[in-house]
């Protein structure tokens, strides 16, 4: 891969995504997969202002190994190092740097039961950490090529050239493959308020979704709500933009306020397998079913997290006329496919995405209608022909979608 369109790419997420400040301290996860662009990323850091950056990976294979040898008390217990460790991150607020190379099928033939459960022990204690941190600090997730899945997306190529091929891929989606990505994004990031302001003025009170394949939905909004995307602020007023590539504009729903069935166009990433081909069904603001051509029953496990589990936290547009979808690749990676298409997400919502919230508790903005959950998964719903109306709190219908495009 061309080393210098590498480098501005690294820049790019050290300044523009995680907007580094001088003397601050950055924790960065990654998979080894990408060692050298790791280097390449922390030294940018650096080159940014970082004060210190600390690096923590993690093996998919070495996760499927824990789960088949030890024991579910073992998989569940959270040590006092760890707890140490997140009072220390809720302390110092680190800002967090995400890079995604994991193999799409890389927890497949995990016992899920075991893994659903294990998980949920050691989420609900992290969980009041990481709520006491939400919007203080700045965070970015990215992605480079892992082997396996470049194998995935481009299973008919040599798997050296799938990796570039992939490079090649991630660096148009992510709108780093020019000679100055900082100011595309700079422009990207314009282009993306406009419309934010646009909708945030009509005063909507609901959002209804039809298409052809079945998708015939409505979701109530929240009073003050707030369409966000692209860069925004912490807490501190550091700039930031949380994910590299994005192309959505998102709004987090009112709480218990679904009705209709929604149908999937991409497949799901979750826990290392994949759901397709599937269906969810909403009353009374919650899921009352789902069904699914493959790995129904994980989906059901997913939605039984909790009781947010059940309820939507985000809606997001992206137009199917978009950079990413126009590559014509399905990812098998949230991060492109979600980007690629409208999409919803179940369980918690964005405490951000309403006026006012600096000056809310988190109990206040629960209270107001944030779901509140342990999970966060955005599954796609966007088609060609999707069409999305706004109704206003004044009962006024404005077109938002046709035929899967912006119709403003």
């Amino acid at each position: 891969m061309n080393k210098l369109q590498m480098r501005r790419y690294a820049k790019l997420i050290a300044k523009t995504g995680v907007n580094v400040k001088k003397g601050q301290w950055v924790m960065v996860y990654a998979e080894l997969d990408q060692p050298d662009f790791v280097e390449m990323a922390v030294e940018e850091l650096y080159r940014a202002g970082a004060g210190k950056v600390t690096v923590e990976w993690t093996h998919s294979p070495l996760t499927k190994l824990d789960y088949k040898y030890q024991k579910l008390e073992t998989l569940s217990e959270t040590k006092q190092w760890e707890i140490e460790k997140m009072e220390c991150r809720k302390k110092e607020l680190p800002a967090m740097l995400y890079l995604l190379s994991e193999d799409p099928d890389g927890l497949k033939g995990v016992d899920q039961e075991k893994y659903t459960a294990a998980r949920s022990a050691r989420v609900k204690v992290f969980k009041p950490y990481r709520d006491a941190m939400d919007n203080r600090y700045q965070w970015c997730i990215a992605a480079v090529p892992g082997r396996e899945w470049a194998r995935k997306v481009f299973p008919l190529l040599p798997v050296n050239r799938a990796v570039e091929k992939l490079w090649e891929a991630i660096l148009v989606a992510a709108r780093a493959d020019g000679a100055d990505p900082i100011r595309e994004w700079a422009r990207h990031n314009d282009e993306i308020a406009g419309r934010c302001d646009y909708l945030n003025r009509l005063d909507l009170a609901s959002l209804e979704y039809k298409s052809s394949n079945g998708t015939d939905f409505k979701v109530g909004l929240l009073d003050d709500t707030l369409f966000m995307g692209g860069g925004e602020e912490d807490l501190k007023g550091r700039y930031f933009n949380p994910n590299i590539p994005s192309e959505e504009i998102f709004i987090s729903p009112k709480a218990g306020d679904a009705e209709g069935i929604v149908y999937s166009t991409k497949p799901l990433s979750y826990q290392g397998e994949l759901i397709e081909d599937f269906s969810i069904r909403f009353e009374g603001g919650k899921v009352v079913e789902v069904k699914a051509r493959k790995n129904q029953a994980l989906l059901e496990k997913m939605i039984s997290m909790d009781e947010g589990a059940k309820m939507l936290g985000e809606c997001a547009l992206i137009a199917y006329d978009s950079p990413i979808n126009n590559q014509g690749i399905l990812y098998y990676n949230t991060l492109f496919d979600e980007n690629a298409s409208c999409h919803l997400a179940l369980g918690s919502g964005f405490t951000n995405c309403v006026r006012g919230y600096e000056d809310m508790t988190r109990e206040e903005l629960i209270a107001k209608g944030i779901n509140d959950s342990v999970i966060h998964v955005d599954f796609m719903i966007g088609a060609k022909d999707l069409d999305i109306v706004g109704v206003t709190k004044k009962g006024e219908r404005v077109q938002i979608f046709k035929n899967g495009n912006w119709a403003f």
